[in-house]
């Protein structure tokens, strides 16, 4: 593997440069490209301060700094978290995210005093799927869609429109493509990835990054229409054990590296200016401070020039470090660490170190030096043109453009994979169609997470997706277009006996770690109950599983008569009514192998497959799927008892807010999730031992907040909590309908000491119930990370 890997990335042509203005420039002539990219940033190097360079190696989120604070500090870089947007509100419109880009770079550019440069800041977005932070963006589907479709040119075309898309909002660089090899499909972010076989992934993720970026040698390569792409995460992402987020990936390094590097020659050949480090161990060593891999391996064996860019606070976890000290990163090849909150802090110790003699002003320089070249590239030291003066910027209409759109609803026909069709599909012209499930009218849940917010879903309904069409949609007008009826009914209910019913149903959406399984058994009842009952009464059904993931689904295979994987298909659901009316062919492929057990035997490759990596029926194919083992051990276990944990709420749980003042109802529901502020309570996203996988409550005197279950499911509640600010005025807890429980005094006693946990039990709250809610007298900030109920023995006493 290593030769082929050095061979790869020896074969790599450099990328050329464009003139600078004079303020920028005063570089010799000289011959090759690379000399000329070398001798512009050297004479930059050269005038920058200590502070400034140091400065450039700084990436906050925009929600923690202000464009005075870009001013003082000219950070060189920094970001939109899932859950951030343009002055605090993640659904702001585009016109808001560019007045912000705006804002940002004009107060970076300001003069210096005497002949420091100023070098402009660049701003980074997680667009993995379109440019889906902003509102009216084309959703295109996720990597597993596009990993079933096999089809390069239509990845790099996607590329393209989600650069041009990025541009109308100013923004410059694109965390993107994800080119993990997932190979334990447990893992919350499999659908990030194209393909368990790294054959696969590869092509996917250079074209991509052609899309995103232009083809090397193009005169337009970085310019109008492109962006700067990351590949990422530098390695093993997808191959932790046991699909544990951030987890630990063990095994022989070489034959680690033929399964996650082998992408990274790919990307690299097609010019990827930045590589994210990845959060996960390798053997035992982060990858934020692993030297020999992101060193050694990366810029050696791979020869990749650009900028190594970290994860969120990913520089924290390394052995030693913490958010706001950490030379070891530096020291191991990082270039920019992504520290979203306290940057202020980590700033003031790299200097510090630097000073000190801790880190090596070489190294320091050796890292600027790869941001500067990569802004030299993008043309971002080319004179002053701020974000809303460059080619896109602002023209609203090519957000969510007709052609975009065709582009993506090309994407999501051509990743259907059907699984299995006695003979229902095609749907048959002037056909009566009811169309069922929940799902099939909810563009958000088509659209997984990293869509409008970091884990997608919930209290985003389908006005937040203007332009976009539903399955539902989608269905609807095919065929009415063939002289058919198509009626919704969610429950599955009708007047008129349907000729055929379409089930649309599978995951809720989820992001990261928050996505981690311990089984892939599917656990979701709905789609199998309106199967099972069309089945009872005769009607040939057609089965849409919506997934990030291949699922333990025997039940529901069973059940159907047709089975369509759609993965996550995003804005366009026309896309697959052109597959089930058989206006386009079914080409999909799996890139996954589909288990045939739900327990935790094999996961990926043939041992253990129902169907392995490259079946995809096609419409005509109608021969027989044997009846399907229904047994599941896992399912008999039963639904979740947390009800908020690893960042979101569970399924069937809410949270809820009352205003200050009001009475009996007017309890507002708000998903626990971002930052919302509303009703005198104000949650807002913190890190605990993961991203945003922790929220901070901050209630106004009269308020209320609190947590449900749509069901009772018994035992105590353990809450896990941190006391932000004394109580200065009564708290409590009310339990169910009637228990209190006054916390006063013990949030007193746990103010300043940390997390802690408390346990509610019958013996100070009789009863329990479905719901608590903390209930405040004077204003209170706590912080909470999990909330689940769970069995005690009889008598056992209530702790804080």
């Amino acid at each position: 593997m290593k030769a082929f890997l050095t061979s790869t990335a020896a074969a790599i042509c450099l990328a050329g440069c464009t003139a600078a203005p004079a303020e920028l420039r005063d570089a010799p002539v000289v011959q090759s490209p690379r000399s000329a990219e070398d001798a512009r940033v050297a004479d930059l190097l050269a005038r920058m301060s200590l502070e400034r360079k140091v400065a450039q190696l700084i990436q906050p989120q925009i929600n923690s700094f202000t464009a005075a604070d870009m001013e003082r500090y000219r950070f060189g870089s920094y970001l939109n978290g899932g859950n951030g947007g343009p002055y605090g509100d993640e659904y702001a419109p585009a016109s808001e995210w560019l007045r912000l880009a705006d804002e940002m770079y004009l107060a970076s550019i300001r003069p210096l005093p005497g002949d420091e440069p100023a070098i402009p800041t660049m701003w980074g977005t997680d667009a993995v799927h379109g440019h889906t932070n902003v509102v009216g963006a084309t959703i295109f589907p996720h990597n597993i869609a596009l990993g079933a479709t096999r089809d390069a040119d239509l990845v790099r075309r996607i590329g393209e429109a989600t650069a041009v898309e990025i541009e109308v909002t100013g923004i410059d660089w694109n965390f993107s493509p994800t080119v993990a090899v997932a190979q334990d499909d447990r893992w919350g972010r499999t659908y990030e990835s194209y393909s368990e076989d790294p054959r696969i992934v590869a092509p996917l993720g250079a074209a991509l990054v052609e899309g995103l970026q232009g083809r090397r040698g193009d005169p337009d390569r970085l310019g109008a229409g492109h962006v700067i792409a990351t590949a990422k995460h530098f390695f093993g992402d997808g191959g932790t054990d046991q699909g544990v987020d951030q987890g630990e990936v063990t095994g022989d390094i070489e034959a680690l590296k033929t399964i996650h590097a082998a992408p990274y020659p790919a990307a690299i050949g097609a010019g990827v200016e930045a590589v994210m480090a990845s959060f996960n161990s390798i053997n035992g060593k982060k990858m934020h401070g692993n030297k020999s891999l992101l060193t050694d391996v990366l810029r050696g064996e791979l020869g990749f020039d650009g900028l190594v860019v970290g994860d969120w606070n990913g520089h924290g976890q390394v052995a030693g470090c913490t958010n706001t000290d950490c030379p070891q990163s530096l020291l191991a090849g990082l270039d920019i660490y992504m520290v979203p909150d306290d940057w202020k802090g980590l700033l003031e110790t790299l200097v510090g170190q630097v000073e000190d003699g801790t880190i090596p002003m070489a190294t320091l320089d050796e890292a600027v030096t790869r941001i500067l070249r990569v802004k030299l590239r993008a043309g971002l030291l080319d004179g002053a043109v701020k974000p809303s003066d460059r080619p896109n910027a602002g023209q609203l209409e090519l957000l969510g453009s007709p052609e975009h759109r065709a582009i993506a609803r090309e994407a999501v026909a051509k990743s259907q994979v059907l699984l299995k069709n006695n003979g229902v599909l095609p749907l048959q012209a002037g056909a009566n169609i009811l169309v069922a499930g929940t799902a099939a009218d909810d563009i958000a849940q088509a659209s997984g997470g990293w869509t409008l917010t970091w884990q997608g879903g919930g209290d985003l309904d389908n006005s937040y997706f203007p332009g976009a069409t539903s399955i539902w949609s989608g269905l609807k007008a095919a065929t009415e277009e063939s002289g058919g009826k198509a009626t919704l009914s969610a429950d599955g209910s009708y007047g008129e006996k349907p000729d055929v019913a379409i089930v649309v149903f599978g995951e809720k959406p989820y992001a990261e770690f928050a996505g981690d399984r311990k089984h892939l058994g599917f656990t979701g009842e709905e789609g199998l109950d309106l199967l099972r009952k069309f089945k009872t009464e005769g009607i040939p059904t057609v089965a849409v599983f919506l997934s990030g993931r291949p699922m333990w689904v025997n039940r529901e295979l069973n059940a159907a008569d047709a089975f369509v994987a759609s993965w996550l298909p995003g804005s366009e659901g026309e896309g697959i009514a052109d597959v089930l009316t058989g206006a386009r062919p079914a080409t999909g492929k799996l890139g996954f192998s589909w288990p045939a057990t739900c327990d935790f035997g094999p996961l990926n490759g043939p041992q253990g497959a129902l169907f392995p990596v490259g079946y995809g029926r096609s419409l005509d194919d109608t021969s027989t799927t044997p009846q399907l083992d229904e047994t599941c051990a896992p399912l008999l276990e039963g639904p979740s008892r947390a009800l908020f944990e690893s960042g979101r709420l569970a399924d069937g749980a809410i949270a809820f807010v009352t205003k200050p003042n009001i009475t009996g109802e007017g309890e507002l529901l708000a998903q626990m999730r971002g930052d919302i502020t509303d009703a005198g309570v104000s949650v807002r996203s913190v890190d605990r031992n993961a991203q945003e996988d922790a929220r901070e409550v901050s209630m106004r005197a009269g308020s209320r907040f609190g947590l449900a279950q749509d069901r009772d499911s018994g035992g105590a509640y353990r809450i896990a909590y941190e006391v932000m600010t004394r109580p200065t005025a009564p708290i409590a807890l009310r339990v169910g309908e009637d228990a209190v429980v006054d916390l006063t005094d013990k949030f007193a006693l746990a103010h300043g000491k940390g997390w802690r946990e408390m346990l509610i039990t019958e013996a100070c709250a009789p009863g329990l119930g479905q719901r608590i809610r903390f209930e405040t007298e004077g204003d209170i900030s706590f912080r909470i990370s999990s909330v689940t109920r769970e069995d005690v023995p009889e008598g056992t006493a209530c702790s804080f």
